[in-house]
């Protein structure tokens, strides 16, 4: 099932995951530049589809220091457009 995502390549965004813990929720902010986006597979063995793949709804952001970070999306994930800098 295709997903359609609420961002374009080049768009400045910022990340909200949010973890589940015993002890509360933690929470992680990635922002920046969108530099790619879409689906993309793991090697996870447990995944038990036709080729031993999983496949994760990924973007890669970089960061205003030029630093890249891949966030894969879940339930969990909120991303949110940001005003482009002066």
């Amino acid at each position: 099932m295709a997903r359609a995502f609420a961002f374009e390549i080049g768009q400045r965004v910022r990340v909200v995951q949010q973890i589940p813990r015993l002890s509360g929720t933690m929470t992680t902010r990635v922002e920046g530049t969108v530099a790619s986006f879409g689906q993309s597979k793991t090697g996870a063995w447990f995944a038990h589809s036709e080729d031993k793949k999983l496949w994760l709804d990924r973007v890669e952001i970089v960061k205003d220091d030029g630093e890249r970070v891949i966030c894969n999306l879940d339930q969990y994930t909120r991303v949110e457009a940001l005003a482009e800098s002066a």
